[in-house]
């Protein structure tokens, strides 16, 4: 007989743990069970109500979805809008005075704006854009740290129409530059400089340095934040309170049609050309302001903190455009959240009583190595919804957060999706669905996802494979910044009519989606493709561990062997006891297949500044490579550190 087909991934862990939504959270809930029989039953008809109901249109869409030239798929096509207006000039008569944003600076200085506020200083910048040249159409980047500017100036951009490129504030200037470049910006936005951790990060030297090699820019806007000293270009920099002061707060803004670009939003890590992911208007509106309505539950009460940087589509999506849109009172924080102590987030959540809170498993494995105590100093009693977003989260930081956090009350929407999906894809709905430690849930309602094998079969329940979307959706990236023919092969060439994310992925009996990490962190391990993330929550489920990262390494042998990288909690020590310990545990938890080769105890892990763990630099140091380029990692010097453990591990 034939050798039984192998599963693309292999399926090895299994979570029994279920948390059904609260009684009393379930009766009010925005979302009821009854939700997913309609969107289902006709998904178009779905999208068409939710743009109808939550977005104020110049002209009202009579089509709902152009197919005709997929996949460059359009939404709402004949629909005409403002974002701005929809964030702000709307919301003016009923709840101008509400506040929009309690922010907080690292230092400790606060500010709040109403959404009166918020509409008459987006108003006056956008006079002062208009004054220094920028028009409909033109490209803005914006380069700045977790201030109140940063949304003011995406929404100043809207309001006009010119597409924003917003760059995360930790990147370097090279990064910059080739962001600026390719999206030919016309004017950047910029700060004195940043603080993070009592230090200022010099972001308008950064912008100078970059500058250089930017050809299409006329202006720099510098923000003053942290008084640092700077130098200014005459006749191409300006300081945005000289350019704002006296400027009118009001602005006509401009009647965008629903598929023009509302912003471009590189895709971090990349290399070579940047890539751009162009979202547009009508159907991102109606993407976030419907997830963000029904996966967060808001009521008009609520204090919302998504605790993510505006930097990356997460800030985009549920700090400004989504919130913003659904009249939410929200909080913004500058800095880091374990500066000037460990308790830093949990402080404000406690001064500003927040309700519902959404932040990276990242972070949330990092609360766990500082100790519990940091949480329990504080009362989180206001906080009814918990989030998670960027990456898979293991069970234990789950139940972590779930205990320590949430007080065992709150429930929890593990979120997936991605910069090119705009907005929330696969989540439970926190009224309607039962939460399994780890598990993202179910595709939110009008998606249609699946897990495919490597001939684009659909995969039987139980079994893993490689994600797709079924069917297109509003919120959804339209094209890369010039390059159309690169937006088909990355998405859309591996399957058909499909939408390929580049994420492995399982379903259990229940048919819940358990994400295992990107199809380049997938091990071949003697034959059994074996997922990064199923061996590292195995490794966290450890009493004695916060953190951990797998990669698989060549080895002769079994083709793969696995190696971890593994950091401790507080108190623990990190012994050839504790190692035997750790390669028995994952053993016993998913199979013999999986238990590590290798564990090297670390003091920290290298990390993206956006918090996620670069696997590649890890699989260069288990296999003695050049590192090369590590300046974009938030911590360089901890690769030299974890390189001589593991020599010496090895030797």
């Amino acid at each position: 007989m034939p050798d039984e087909k192998k599963p693309a991934i292999a399926n090895l862990s299994t979570e029994v743990r279920t948390f059904p939504p609260p009684a009393a959270f379930a009766d009010v809930a925005n979302a009821q069970p009854s939700v997913y029989e309609g969107a289902n039953a006709d998904w178009l008809d779905f999208w068409e109500k939710q743009a109808r109901d939550r977005i104020t249109w110049f002209e009202e869409p009579t089509v709902v979805l152009d197919d005709s030239q997929a996949p460059f798929f359009k939404w709402f096509t004949d629909g005409t809008l403002n974002v701005s207006y929809n964030c702000l000039d709307r919301h003016l008569d009923t709840i101008g005075d509400k506040v929009a944003y309690h922010w907080v600076g690292e230092p400790g200085d606060t500010r709040t704006f109403t959404y009166r506020e918020l509409h008459d200083e987006v108003s006056r910048f956008a006079n002062a854009l208009t004054e220094l040249g920028v028009r409909r159409g033109d490209r803005v980047a914006i380069y700045l740290g977790m201030i109140p500017e940063l949304p003011i100036a995406m929404l100043a951009c809207s309001r006009i129409g010119a597409p924003h490129s917003v760059v995360f504030g930790g990147f370097s200037a090279d990064a910059l530059a080739s962001r600026i470049n390719d999206a030919e910006a016309k004017v950047v936005i910029t700060q004195d400089g940043a603080w993070r951790r009592g230090e200022v990060v010099p972001l308008k030297a950064n912008t100078d340095v970059a500058l250089v090699r930017c050809p299409t820019i006329e202006h720099a806007i510098v923000v003053r934040r942290a008084g640092n000293d700077v130098a200014m270009t005459d006749g191409r920099d300006v300081f945005y309170d000289d350019v704002v002061d006296g400027q009118p707060a009001e602005f006509e803004p401009a009647v965008m049609h629903a598929e023009d670009m509302l912003y471009i939003l590189y895709t971090s890590g990349t290399t070579g050309r940047p890539k751009g992911i162009v979202h547009t208007q009508g159907g991102y509106l109606t993407g976030v302001t419907t997830t963000h309505d029904y996966v967060f539950d808001l009521k008009p009460d609520d204090v919302y903190w998504c605790a993510a940087d505006i930097g990356w589509v997460t800030g985009h999506s549920y700090i400004v455009y989504g919130p913003l849109a659904n009249g939410a009172t929200g909080v913004m924080y500058e800095g880091a959240p374990n500066f000037p102590d460990n308790d830093r987030l949990w402080q404000i959540v406690e001064d500003y009583q927040v309700t519902i809170f959404y932040t990276a498993p990242t972070a949330i494995r990092a609360f766990m190595k500082w100790g519990d105590e940091y949480p329990a100093r504080r009362d989180l009693s206001t906080l009814r919804l918990l989030g998670t977003v960027g990456e898979p989260i293991n069970p234990e930081a789950w139940m972590w957060y779930h205990e320590h956090i949430g007080g065992g009350r709150c429930p929890i929407v593990d979120t997936w999706w991605q910069t090119e999906t705009g907005a929330i894809m696969i989540t439970p709905l926190p009224g309607a669905v039962s939460t399994k430690p780890g598990s993202a849930t179910l595709p939110f309602p009008g998606i249609e996802a699946d897990v495919i094998d490597d001939d684009g079969n659909s995969v039987p329940l139980g079994g893993g494979g490689y994600l797709v979307l079924k069917r297109p959706w509003p919120s959804m990236l339209r094209t890369i910044y010039g390059d159309p023919d690169r937006y088909v092969q990355t998405y859309w060439s591996r399957v058909p009519g499909a939408y390929f994310a580049g994420d492995g992925c399982k379903r259990d009996e229940d048919g819940y989606f358990w994400l295992l990490g990107r199809v380049d962190d997938v091990m071949l391990v003697a034959g059994h493709n074996i997922s990064t993330t199923e061996v590292e929550s195995a490794l966290v489920s450890h009493r004695a561990v916060a953190e951990a990262a797998v990669v698989g390494r060549k080895d002769e042998l079994t083709g793969q062997a696995i190696a971890a990288f593994v950091t401790l909690r507080a108190g623990e020590v990190g012994d050839d006891k504790l190692l035997h310990e750790l390669r028995d545990h994952v053993a016993a938890a998913i199979g013999p297949i999986a238990r590590p080769q290798s564990i090297v105890f670390t003091d920290d892990l290298p990390k993206t500044r956006s918090g996620k763990i670069m696997r590649r630099l890890l699989r260069d140091i288990s296999e003695e490579r050049h590192l090369g380029d590590v300046t974009t990692l938030a911590n360089e010097a901890v690769v030299k550190e974890i390189a001589e453990k593991a020599q010496r591990s090895s030797a």
